[in-house]
C-alpha cells in the first residue's frame, strides 16, 4: 500500500495516457487547437470533442492560456469526469495564440477536470506549468516530433527534475 503523501502526488503517469499525446500537422489556428485537443480527449479518454472544444473556448475567453515561451495551457472543468486528465500537443508550425509574451505557440498541454477538482486541478496545473518551464524539458519536446517518445520525456521528466 502506497504511503498517503503519494497517494495525492499528481503526476504524469496518471495524468497523460500515451494514446492523449500527438504531433500535429494541421492546426492553422487558435481554434483549430482547441477543436484538435477535443478530438484527442475524445479519443484518449471518451469525452464528448464539441463539449470539450466549448468548455476551452469558454475557459480561454476569460484570458488567454499562453504562458509564454511557445508554450499553452489551455485546460477546462467537464462535467462526467472523475480524475484530472490531459492532452499534449506539439505543433510543427507555431500559432498564433494571444500569448502573454506575444510569442507564437507550438506546445500545448490541456488539462481537463471534474467540474468539483479543486485542488487536484491546481497540483496538475502547478505540475505541468514546472515541467514545461525547464527550458531542456522543452527543447526535448521540440526536437523529438514522435508521440511516444514525447510521452516519455514528460513522464520521465519529474524523476529528473526530483534528483
Amino acid at each position: 500500500m502506497e504511503p498517503p503523501e503519494s497517494a495525492s502526488r499528481m503526476d504524469f503517469n496518471k495524468l497523460l495516457k500515451p494514446e492523449a499525446v500527438k504531433v500535429l500537422t494541421s492546426a492553422s489556428s487558435k481554434k483549430r487547437l482547441m477543436q484538435d485537443l477535443g478530438d484527442l480527449a475524445e479519443q484518449a479518454y471518451g469525452l464528448k470533442s464539441g463539449h470539450v472544444l466549448d468548455a476551452l473556448l469558454a475557459r480561454e475567453a476569460l484570458g488567454p492560456t499562453g504562458v509564454g515561451h511557445g508554450i499553452a495551457l489551455p485546460h477546462a472543468r467537464l462535467d462526467g469526469l472523475d480524475q484530472v486528465v490531459g492532452a499534449f500537443v506539439l505543433l510543427d508550425k507555431p500559432i498564433d495564440f494571444n500569448a502573454v509574451d506575444r510569442q507564437p505557440v507550438d506546445v500545448a498541454f490541456a488539462l481537463f477536470a471534474p467540474e468539483d477538482a479543486g485542488v487536484e486541478h491546481l497540483k496538475a496545473l502547478a505540475l505541468v506549468s514546472r515541467t514545461l518551464r525547464d527550458p531542456g524539458i522543452c527543447a526535448k519536446l521540440r526536437a523529438n516530433p514522435n508521440p511516444s517518445t514525447l510521452h516519455t520525456i514528460l513522464t520521465s521528466a519529474e524523476s529528473e527534475q526530483a534528483a
